[in-house]
């Protein structure tokens, strides 16, 4: 049965400090774990990316995600850095003049799919899953809404509905979990037309990345980055350039996130049964909130309908006055005109019979 995050925090709430310290070590994500060594993933070869943002089509058609305002045939997007979000799982970018070359090199910017996930290390409702297909997958349903995956991911990658007051979500790459695990490719890697992308065993790609680095060691960089960075992800890349030059941090080290994480995590135990409280608490208050802004927007409808009725029956009024004065003022002008032409009708017979009576005099003296 799915749950809303509201509901969530309701039954937490009603949990209250119940909450033992065994659940809370789970909770916390503070076990090692080494991922899946027969996981999938993706071989991103830079040489061959063209810039095409084909895979951000395919990425966008497969998880029927909104289309962006310029169409994926626009290159010109490519003239600015950008990073994913949460209408936008992958992008490519353009870097100009690298090293000593004058050809642009790209790189194509998704979720790495850790072998052990920050995300999923930083999560205390374990919303977030490292599968075992390689796939880094996140559960809305069970999610709190604290983001601290957004803190923690060193490839800054998860992102939050910022626009969706009600049931915002963590947003990111789930390497198409749903059609790998038809054993359909991922929605990118169908797309590329170059194959810079490749999809299979983990460990396959990291085999075909090093006979690519050694058979043409001229257009390589010897490392292929993902095999150990941060404990190795998923998502691998080998490149032409290097690294840095295509904005990739070459500091995270080899350490997997569990164990830079572990000191700190080790006190939640601790402050754990304080979380329904905290929780309980933030629900309250937005609850109240809630209240307060739908009374406020129930008055100003109020408020807003009052002046409206005020300033129509204001109009109306007016406009009454308004026509009773230009039918008064009609019916003057016409009483005045008609007692005008009365009087110039009046005059004109009087001046007839004035001259009748005058010929009939000389008739007579005539005569």
């Amino acid at each position: 049965m799915s749950i809303t995050r509201r509901k969530f925090l309701g039954w937490l709430g009603a949990a209250g400090l119940s909450t033992t310290v065994g659940t809370a070590v789970d909770a916390a994500s503070n076990k090692q774990f080494k991922g899946y060594a027969e996981g999938s993933g993706v071989l991103f070869d830079n040489t061959r990316c063209i810039g095409c943002r084909k895979c951000e089509e395919g990425c966008n058609k497969v998880n029927e995600l909104p289309l962006p305002e310029r169409s994926f045939d626009d290159l010109s997007v490519l003239e600015n850095r950008r990073r994913t979000t949460a209408k936008t799982y992958t992008v490519v970018n353009r870097y100009e003049q690298v090293s000593s070359s004058k050809a642009p090199a790209y790189r194509k910017i998704q979720c790495n799919h850790c072998l052990e996930p920050a995300c999923a290390s930083a999560c205390f409702v374990r919303a977030f899953t490292k599968n075992k297909n390689g796939a880094v997958t996140y559960d809305a349903s069970v999610c709190v809404g604290c983001r601290y995956c957004m803190i923690a991911c060193p490839f800054e990658i998860p992102t939050y509905e910022y626009d969706r007051a009600f049931t915002p979500r963590v947003m990111k790459c789930t390497m198409c979990y749903p059609r790998i695990s038809k054993d359909l490719l991922p929605g990118c890697v169908e797309a590329c037309p170059t194959e810079a992308l490749t999809f299979g065993k983990r460990v396959d790609l990291i085999r075909i990345g090093r006979e690519r680095i050694r058979r043409f060691p001229e257009r390589y960089v010897d490392h292929i980055y993902g095999e150990y960075e941060m404990g190795g992800t998923s998502w691998l890349y080998i490149s032409g350039v290097p690294f840095k030059e295509v904005g990739m941090r070459e500091d995270l080290g080899i350490t997997p996130a569990p164990k830079l994480t572990s000191g700190a995590l080790s006190g939640v135990p601790i402050v754990v049964g304080l979380w329904p409280v905290l929780l309980t608490g933030i629900y309250a208050i937005n609850k109240r909130k809630e209240k307060i802004e739908l009374q406020d927007k129930q008055q100003a409808v109020a408020d807003a309908l009052a002046k409206a009725n005020a300033e129509a029956e204001s109009k109306l009024k007016e406009a009454m006055e308004k026509s009773k004065k230009e039918k008064e003022a009609a019916i003057e002008k016409a009483v005045s005109k008609a007692l005008e032409e009365a009087a110039k009708a009046q005059s004109e017979e009087t001046a007839d019979a004035q001259a009748g009576e005058a010929t009939k005099e000389a008739s007579e003296e005539d005569a």
